[in-house]
């Protein structure tokens, strides 16, 4: 374990994050990151986020520099993908700055350090990573808790790191939590009572899946795309042609940005150097009721006549 009188030293994203405030979803850790490194710090943002250029009234961009407020929680500050800046509000809730630290800071840290993020979750099935992506409450999560019940480990929930080596994605571990609703516990039988809510009054839980963690990359070797619709069928269908590439951006993690610190080129060519790779599945549910084991059929089907078309090619 490493630590100074500064804060603790914590692994993920493929990161050693040296933080000033205590990330206890984190294990800590005394090895370099595979990726580089980061520091959380304490500091006073004000005049800086009064002076930087606004995208929004909430985001500003200058340079090297991404900065964004969140009312009575904090003003944050990444900068050159190496350093997150936080300016507590007074009377803020700890945990949910520390949502905003492990989510949206993460996003675009990884950005700045030309790392894909995906907004989904990634879990390990038949020895190969396969990404889960769809929109908020399209039952991501739900779908991967229940895989993991079968025994597909998970490698990131919310922002999962893609890295490219040889042509190929690789899917980086995030760290071993999940954030579930109450409405997910319930139909997996999960006792909310044996979780905390993510921050005061929320009714989204932090489920801890330390026995369940696979943290080590792995070779991402497909995504499905999760949506809902009313009285609809769960079904699935192959996501084809350049519609493949749309899917991509679509689901990068704080996509809104990619513009605003001049990265387009990077990110297109990202996920051009991997899509033609990448087999994806549009997976389709319907809006009420628990399909998770319907929706695991057929991904399981889906692989295995993937395996049987490898094989034959």
């Amino acid at each position: 374990m490493a630590s100074t009188v500064q804060g603790l030293a914590y692994k993920a994203f493929g990161l050693h994050i040296h933080s000033e405030f205590p990330l206890p979803e984190l294990p800590l850790t005394g090895e370099p990151g595979l990726i580089g490194s980061v520091s959380v710090i304490q500091g006073d943002l004000k005049e800086r986020w009064e002076a930087i250029p606004k995208i929004t009234p909430s985001l500003g961009v200058s340079g090297h520099e991404v900065m964004f407020e969140s009312k009575d929680t904090a003003i944050f500050a990444i900068q050159d993908g190496n350093t997150i800046t936080v300016s507590p509000a007074p009377g803020a809730d700890p945990d949910c700055i520390r949502l905003f630290i492990l989510g949206s800071c993460m996003g675009i840290l990884l950005m700045q350090k030309q790392i894909l993020p995906l907004h989904g979750s990634a879990l390990v099935i038949d020895g190969k990573a396969y990404a889960l992506v769809g929109r908020s409450g399209a039952g991501k999560s739900t779908l991967a808790s229940y895989l993991m019940d079968q025994g597909n480990p998970l490698i990131s929930d919310d922002v999962i790191p893609v890295m490219v080596h040889n042509g190929y994605p690789f899917a980086v571990p995030g760290y071993p939590q999940q954030k579930l609703w109450q409405q997910s516990l319930d139909y997996l039988g999960m006792n909310s009572s044996l979780y905390r809510p993510l921050f005061e009054r929320e009714t989204k839980f932090a489920v801890p899946v330390h026995d369940r963690f696979h943290g080590e990359p792995l070779q991402l070797a497909g995504l499905f795309e999760l949506s809902a619709a009313p009285e609809a069928p769960v079904s699935l269908q192959p996501i084809q042609g350049l519609e493949r590439f749309h899917t991509l951006y679509h689901h990068t993690y704080q996509r809104a940005i990619v513009d605003r610190i001049g990265i387009r080129e990077w990110h297109f060519g990202m996920l051009a150097s991997f899509v033609g790779r990448l087999p994806m599945y549009r997976l389709t549910r319907p809006e009420q009721g628990f399909s998770a084991p319907q929706q695991t059929s057929l991904i399981l089907e889906a692989l295995q006549q993937q395996q049987v078309k490898e094989m034959n090619s």
